[in-house]
């Protein structure tokens, strides 16, 4: 296989393009997950009745892996992107992922797809971990079998302005999360409602919605794509996590 791809580098967005393998295991509800595997990448078989479908038991995660200046490959701290999928599975009564799987299934995927990391500084390889119920289930349960899959794609920044400031809304009618929730852990549920509130903001001219919190109303809690951060009098404040945001 030619190291090459068609791309242009200089003109990447953030957008799907399918790479060449991806890593996938699967593991029965209440037994031990079989060795992960990598496969060419492309569409899977999964049943009506899954619980990810029916139920949204799902995670995922996002990352990334990029080229540094001497044409090595890295990654930042992917033993924290372990962890919070460990949290959600655990949430969401999943099986979790164990760490060393987990970041041998982050390393396999990517050297697999090595030729797919761009150019200093012309983007990143974007790393998606995903697990899902994938068993058959009717009523409301967990899923008797669970399928954890890693793919990847190259992508350029993720508002269309690249690193530039944006304008933001904040929302009066709708709140991500609320306590006692979901919210600090990625499940796929979590996403779907926001995508209507960030829809109408760029529809007036905003990049992205600022979320209040759901008791009082009043306190910025986070942004639909990113955390929120301030610099007042010199100090960086952020939201403090009170398990409502990631």
């Amino acid at each position: 296989m030619s190291d090459d791809v068609s791309i242009d580098w200089d003109a990447l967005t953030f957008s799907f393009t399918p790479t060449d393998v991806m890593y996938t295991a699967t593991c029965k509800l209440g037994e031990e997950w079989e060795p992960g595997v990598l496969v060419p990448y492309g569409d899977i078989t999964i049943s009506p009745a899954a619980g990810v479908l029916n139920y949204g038991q799902g995670l995922f995660e996002g990352m990334k892996a990029q080229r540094s200046v001497n044409g090595g490959i890295v990654l930042f701290r992917p033993e924290r992107n372990a962890a919070r999928l460990q949290d959600g599975a655990r949430r969401l009564g999943m099986p979790p992922v164990p760490e060393e799987m987990f970041l041998d299934a982050i390393e396999q995927t990517v050297a697999a797809n090595a030729r797919w990391v761009p150019p200093t500084g012309k983007g990143a390889l974007y790393i998606r971990p995903v697990l899902w119920g994938t068993g058959a289930i009717l009523g409301v349960a967990p899923s008797p079998e669970y399928t954890f899959m890693v793919y990847v794609c190259p992508v350029g920044p993720y508002f269309k302005g690249g690193m530039h400031p944006i304008a933001l809304m904040v929302s009066e009618d709708y709140h991500r999360a609320a306590p006692g929730g979901s919210g600090s852990v990625k499940a796929i549920g979590n996403y779907a409602p926001g995508m209507m509130p960030s829809k109408n903001a760029k529809k007036e001219g905003f990049a992205e919605v600022i979320y209040l919190d759901a008791v009082h109303h009043r306190y910025v809690e986070e942004v639909g794509a990113a955390n929120f951060f301030c610099v007042k009098d010199g100090v960086i404040h952020t939201p403090e996590l009170t398990g409502t945001i990631l």
